[in-house]
């Protein structure tokens, strides 16, 4: 009898992990020229073609941002730089920026949205300023990425609502149909799986059909969790990591995203239409760490490149 309870079990762990491998396949991540200084080779983490957006911090020299895009390019990556709007002077800064990277990095897709500095350095505060000029359209950019708050962000709705960040979806949505681009919202990272589904939901009954790629903090110290959660606004999902903090047997151990994203695999295994097809890493404990966890849970699709490469040699 035992035996059987056994099996059962057994067979739903490996369905389990069969969800997980396929809702993986296909991740991205996100560097900063600083930390993808510290790699050899992200041929020896990431699976081939991977999506690695590249994080445009304020003060962050514009030929550091299109040195790392080039690099990334070279060693087979598909990359896609941040354009914070509120970094960029003027509408002639934006047109360099774009030259730039598609001119010595071969750059076709851009991350779009409002940047993280409270007060503007020039005349745009907004994504949607940015994707106006039509200099994106006009350079060809093939893949124009938007931000996503699935829990929200004070900086757009100061009284915790939805109601601006609603509008800015909606007219996102008419942006996606009104031109070519193929378009995704990149959320903000999250680690409760119920509220994240309900927001997806959300955005279908407001007649937003822009493809979600889901923010997912890769394993890292409870503590590291914490502090960039508070720094990023994570509101709602950080009673999650509070939870695990009065745990002193856990406080040591790394915080991983195997059950919101085991949650999340499940949901979208059993309602195929589901609008979250991809999932978006912010390697908040490393490169190195959240590729290795990617590798673990990740199946074949997460083999790095370098021996993907060897396998079919």
């Amino acid at each position: 009898m035992a035996l059987f309870g056994l099996k059962k079990k057994l067979d739903v762990v490996g369905a389990s992990s069969a969800q997980l491998q396929s809702f993986l396949e296909g991740y991205s991540i996100e560097v900063m020229p600083r930390t993808a200084e510290k790699i050899e080779d992200f041929r020896e983490l990431l699976p081939q073609d991977t999506r690695v957006y590249i994080a445009h911090i304020d003060g962050t020299p514009i030929g550091d941002m299109v040195a790392t895009a080039k690099r990334l390019k070279n060693e087979g990556f598909t990359v896609m730089p941040h354009f914070p709007a509120r970094i960029i002077k003027d509408k002639t800064m934006l047109a360099d920026w774009i030259a730039r990277y598609q001119g010595e990095a071969g750059v076709d897709q851009a991350l779009v949205l409002a940047g993280g500095v409270d007060k503007p350095q020039g005349d745009f505060h907004s994504s949607m300023q940015l994707l106006e000029t039509g200099l994106f359209d006009a350079a060809g950019f093939k893949r124009l990425h938007v931000a996503g708050h699935p829990e929200g962000n004070k900086d757009i709705d100061p009284d915790g609502g939805r109601r601006v960040v609603n509008e800015a979806l909606s007219w996102k949505q008419a942006f996606a149909q009104r031109t070519d681009a193929k378009m995704a919202l990149a959320t903000q990272f999250c680690f409760e799986a119920k509220p994240v589904i309900e927001w997806a939901n959300s955005l279908v009954a407001q007649g937003i059909d822009i493809p979600v790629h889901i923010g997912v903090a890769g394993p890292a110290k409870l503590q590291t969790m914490i502090k960039f959660s508070i720094a990023c606004g994570v509101g709602a999902s950080l009673r999650v990591l509070q939870r695990r903090a009065k745990d002193v047997t856990k406080l040591l151990m790394p915080f991983e995203p195997t059950e919101f994203l085991t949650d999340l695999a499940a949901h979208k295994a059993n309602n195929p239409d589901f609008n979250i097809t991809k999932v978006h890493f912010f390697p908040l404990g490393g490169i190195k760490t959240n590729a290795t966890w990617a590798m673990e849970n990740g199946g074949p699709a997460a083999v790095p490149a370098s021996q993907s490469q060897g396998l079919n040699q």
